[in-house]
């Protein structure tokens, strides 16, 4: 582990869930978050103003209940998106996103019919009977049944400070639904975006888009005491003034200190498991070399004195059919001697 990633820099770690929700989860950064996310979706999707909405997933299930997005957005256009950061790897983590995404989706089915509830109990200010709601969903069948399924599309934007072993070695991977053979896009409205953190190797002066100079900064600014000169961007410095440690509130620098401890930690510890698995891996290769060595050296022993039981029995005048016989050593060993 580098020295530099336990100490504490000029600007938060984003790597840190507060830290992140420091950078873009709070009102007063969302122009940032949409300048990202349109980096993000340059030439796909273009975001005029975004609404942060409530990033618990209430559900009515018990396994589902206390589902957390680390952002959850709307778009003036009717688009949803998750951006999660991931500082570890954890097993199942595909799934896990694949499972989001499923259950933003479900719910758009789910809320149409409890806003049409709502918007007929705000009407006539009564709760709606029993018969009420079974009327309503008798028309739901018969009148809705396709349009309560016209989705809004949900963008998945995931962030990941470690290597994905289900993904591609890159920084990037995009996924949609699409056909096997042809690889057109069937349906639009689901769309994922991984960023595996370690992959992105560009230097600064290599950062020529306004997105690799994001991804480059989200990268290192942990380390920075200060916005390095050649991001001149405006972006860069309201990012700056957000993620400033000493412009911090006391709530946000107690919650934020307590992330950086478990951060640290965290990364202390894959760095031990990483050094504990390497000396197991060394001892193995040892042992392995020992036993190979010995089995070796073994087979060279007998080896040798198989022909010198040949040379003292071909002294004594035997065959070299009666030698072989007796050693196992091939004709052409046994001339040799």
């Amino acid at each position: 582990m580098r020295n530099e990633e336990l100490t504490c820099g000029h600007f938060v770690n984003p790597f840190t869930d507060i830290g992140f929700k420091i950078i873009f989860g709070q009102p007063a950064s969302k122009e940032l978050l949409i300048t990202l996310l349109n980096e993000l979706l340059a030439g796909e999707h273009q975001i005029e103003n975004l609404t942060l909405l409530d990033k618990e997933n209430h559900s009515d299930s018990i396994a589902d209940a206390g589902i957390i997005y680390d952002l959850y957005c709307l778009t003036t256009t009717g688009e949803y998106i998750i951006v999660e950061m991931q500082n570890r790897f954890h097993s199942n983590f595909l799934d896990r996103t694949l499972f989001y995404m499923c259950r933003a989706i479900g719910r758009q089915v789910e809320n149409i019919r409890e806003k049409r509830k709502k918007e007929r109990e705000l009407r006539t200010d009564e709760p709606m009977t029993e018969e009420e709601n079974d009327l309503m969903l008798r028309e739901e069948k018969a009148d809705y049944y396709g349009a309560r399924y016209k989705l809004s599309t949900v963008y998945g934007i995931f962030l990941m400070n470690f290597r994905e072993p289900g993904l591609e070695a890159k920084f990037r991977t995009d996924t949609v639904i699409a056909d096997r053979e042809s690889g057109k896009t069937i349906n639009p409205h689901f769309r994922q975006i991984y960023l595996q953190f370690p992959y992105f190797e560009k230097e600064l002066n290599e950062c020529e888009t306004l997105y690799d100079k994001l991804i480059y900064t989200l990268k290192n600014m942990q380390h920075w005491n200060r916005m390095p000169d050649a991001l001149k961007e405006q972006v860069f410095n309201r990012l700056e003034e957000l993620a400033a440690v000493a412009n911090l509130s006391m709530e946000d620098r107690i919650a934020y200190d307590k992330a950086l401890d478990r951060y640290r930690v965290s990364r202390i510890v894959e760095e031990d498991a990483r050094r504990a698995g390497w000396k197991q891996g060394l001892e193995e290769g040892l042992k392995e070399g020992r036993e190979k060595g010995m089995a070796e050296g073994m087979e060279k022993g007998k080896s040798e004195e198989k022909r010198a039981i040949a040379h003292n029995l071909k002294a004594l005048g035997l065959t070299s059919e009666q030698i072989q016989a007796a050693t196992g050593l091939s004709a052409r060993e046994i001339d040799l001697l």
